[in-house]
């Protein structure tokens, strides 16, 4: 897949590592902060390090979506991300993703050396599928079900399989109308986005199935409620449990990991991965 300037094959499975310019997220809200003000060598020195590590893909949020967060305005977002994006564009050899919704982010993130947009809204805000179709750069297309301020609110499906997947075909589907190419579109079905833990565990253990739509699929559970709520652990004792669902994922046909620990993550992908070349007589 064409990522911006950059070619990468995801017949092998890829390290996402998350780099979060914001003062709120849930896991790491704040760690690039220092009197309430983004550090740009800080994150930059962040995203050295995961590149280092493993990692293909360096996801840029500067909105905390964790549950319960309110949303920034635009300026906010802009001013969080775009620095950013254009420092690891100009030092670091890696694909850039924004984590974003905002039209205006897209737009402007692309210009200074963006390669994906990957959006929890699925672009459903007004005027993103254009902007995003615009930049010429895949897009991840995330189901939610609400809003990050309500959608643990006790969700509920009448079943979480057919109704994520439906969804999904949906938004698919909007982009390839709106003039897409298929072979720009991925899909991510949204651990901890407005589901229990009963809907998290269904969807991983079910994952393969939504390989019938034909796009590659990102997968993001790491040092999520779903862990800690199967093994009672705090946040910063997620590792081993997160590292599991990588594992899961992966021998189900997950092409991109977002991950927290990256050197731990990009270990466990390459040994899943020489497993799965194996059992196709590949290795």
């Amino acid at each position: 897949m064409q990522f911006g300037s950059r070619q990468l094959d995801l017949n092998c499975p890829r390290v996402m590592g998350i780099l979060n310019v914001t003062p709120d997220s849930f896991s790491d809200g704040g760690k690039l902060y220092d009197t309430d003000s983004l550090v740009l060598d800080k994150a930059v020195r962040a995203a050295a390090e995961m590149l280092a590590a493993g990692a293909d893909f360096i996801d840029i949020g500067g909105e905390s979506t964790r549950p319960g967060a309110q949303p920034v305005t635009e300026q906010q977002e802009l001013d969080r991300v775009l620095p950013v994006v254009e420092r690891i564009a100009s030092e670091l050899d890696v694909v850039i993703s924004v984590d974003t919704s905002s039209p205006k982010v897209m737009t402007e993130a692309a210009a200074l050396g963006a390669g994906l947009i990957n959006d929890v809204r699925a672009l459903g805000r007004e005027g993103a599928v254009a902007a995003a179709q615009a930049t010429g750069l895949p897009v991840c297309l995330m189901h939610m079900k609400g809003s990050p301020a309500t959608m643990q609110d006790a969700p509920r499906y009448e079943d979480v399989l057919d109704e994520v997947g439906g969804f999904l075909e949906s938004r698919l589907q909007v982009c390839l109308d709106a003039g897409f190419r298929k072979g720009q579109l991925m899909l991510d079905p949204g651990f901890g986005f407005g589901k229990t833990l009963e809907h998290n565990l269904r969807l991983l253990n079910n994952l393969e199935k939504l390989h019938k739509h034909g796009v590659p699929l990102l997968v993001g559970t790491s040092r999520k409620s779903m862990i800690g709520q199967t093994l009672d652990r705090e946040v910063d004792q997620r590792l081993s449990g997160s590292l599991a669902t990588v594992a899961i994922a992966v021998m189900k046909g997950a092409q991109i990991i977002r991950v927290h620990d990256v050197s731990e993550t990009a270990d466990v992908v390459r040994m899943c991965h020489a497993v799965a070349l194996e059992h196709k007589g590949e290795y």
